[in-house]
């Protein structure tokens, strides 16, 4: 096989080719970690019982 007729590379595909600037884990925001699973429950639960009463 003659390497040097198949033409450049071709770009991965599927990538992003930025991140996103929200991101969890970049150190330049405030959503550094994301929120513990509890507090996601909670959330949700007061969600819920919100959303019954009203």
């Amino acid at each position: 096989m003659t390497y040097g007729t198949n033409g450049p590379a071709k770009p991965g595909k599927g990538n992003p080719k930025h991140s996103e600037h929200n991101a969890f884990g970049t150190k330049k925001t405030p959503y550094n970690a994301r929120p513990d699973k509890a507090e996601l429950l909670a959330r949700m639960k007061a969600n819920a019982e919100a959303a019954k009463k009203g």
